[in-house]
């Protein structure tokens, strides 16, 4: 079954058909398999899936009952098309740790889910600004959204510079995205007293993406030629603030404090997602290197051609004997890189053994995480999609 929504194609009527049949199609499949929201420990993909569809279902519903009111005015029509397209095909990891944190402490809850799928909003915001800042051509299989824009403005051969108004249009509708996220959470039926709770966890992570964008945005404008790659170390934290923190951490915090659990327990949950949260952005840079297009829905030459310092290309500089580590910084200060200097970049890589040092850290790292849980007084259940998340999102990035 295939549904979309367009502003300027359907009424209001036909909207909110078209929303009903989407959370009818996304819950049967998820009262079938687990009716109290609570995961399966015999079918965890199962499970995933299900509350992914229900998610997915609960965003849908909230962004096209506004999308029609926002950009109505405007006149870019396109706009709602293209945020239900993205929207839709989100992987869901930050809201299920953020629901799997809220059942760390409290009963299944069709308002704590509604609540986590606001974070879906949050990552929308941070991709839309991501590929903008990275001159991304593509996310999730399709041209980026600031391109999609700046099609749709020079199809109609309008005035004024067509990449402006798509990066322009790509950055406003990330921040509606961003002003959304806070409002599902807010509207998402939980007492205002238990959202309390969460702000200073979700500051946090707002700060923390912020911060590590700007982070990120300052290694690429480093001048690699005079002062060389930065160190793992800090590579590393760029990694925790932009990536990790908002992908397990503070989503794990979030509904965790939400669900009124003790300060051991997030402390436990703190820690088991900043582990977690690493090796997710290392399995991602790996991805972003040898990965497929169709796990990625990326660009998979994107971080080469960029010259992005991630973690596969600097542990690479750093295991690399004097003769590959010239190549490399070679490689790196081109000008210009055609898929043959690619694919000897890519070799260089593994012969350097930097794939494999990454493996171990993201299997340490998940060692870790386990670790971090032991002896807590989580429900083995939980525990147990806990683990399998934490697996589910190192073999496969957003």
């Amino acid at each position: 079954m295939n549904l979309s929504f367009s502003s300027h194609a359907m009424t209001d009527l036909d909207n909110e058909a078209a929303v009903a049949a989407l959370h009818t199609l996304a819950r049967e499949p998820l009262a079938r398999t687990s009716p109290t929201l609570r995961p399966d420990g015999d079918q965890p993909d199962t499970w995933r899936a299900g509350l992914r569809r229900a998610v997915l279902a609960d965003v849908a519903g909230f962004v096209a009952a506004r999308c029609a009111e926002a950009f109505g005015p405007s006149g870019v029509d396109v706009a709602s098309d293209i945020l239900m397209e993205f929207v839709e095909d989100g992987t869901c990891q930050r809201s299920t740790f953020m629901y799997l944190g809220w059942l760390c402490g409290a009963p299944a809850s069709s308002a704590a889910l509604s609540a986590a799928a606001s974070l879906e909003l949050l990552q929308a915001f941070a991709l839309l600004q991501g590929d903008v800042m990275d001159d991304s051509p593509f996310r999730r299989g399709r041209p980026a959204a600031h391109l999609q824009f700046a099609n749709w403005h020079r199809e109609r051969g309008l005035p004024g510079s067509a990449r402006r108004f798509g990066e322009s249009a790509a950055t406003l509708l990330g921040d509606l995205c961003l002003i959304w996220a806070e409002q599902m959470l807010r509207d998402s039926g939980l007492d205002r007293n238990v959202l309390r709770r969460a702000w200073p966890h979700y500051d946090a992570m707002r700060t923390e993406l912020a911060v590590g964008h700007f982070a990120d945005l300052a290694t690429d404008a480093r001048d690699l030629s005079t002062r060389g790659l930065p160190t793992v170390e800090s590579v590393l934290e760029v990694a925790r603030l932009k990536s990790g923190n908002d992908t397990v951490r503070r989503p794990l915090e979030i509904g965790a404090a939400m669900a009124g659990c003790d300060e051991e327990t997030l402390a436990r949950l703190g820690d088991f997602g900043s582990a977690v949260g690493e090796a997710f952005q290392l399995r991602d840079d790996v991805l972003g290197v040898f990965g497929s297009p169709v796990a990625t829905g990326k660009l998979i030459d994107g971080d080469l051609l960029e010259r992005k310092a991630t973690s596969v290309v600097v542990v690479a500089h750093q295991l690399a004997d004097a003769s590959t580590r010239r190549q490399l910084s070679e490689l790196m200060n081109s000008d210009r890189l055609d898929e043959s200097a690619v694919q000897q970049w890519r070799n260089l890589i593994l012969a350097t053994g930097a794939v494999h040092w990454i493996e171990e850290l993201i299997n340490d790292r998940v060692a870790t995480a386990r670790k971090a849980l032991d002896g807590s007084r989580i429900d083995d259940v939980i525990m147990a999609g806990l683990v399998d998340m934490a697996g589910a999102s190192t073999l496969l990035a957003a």
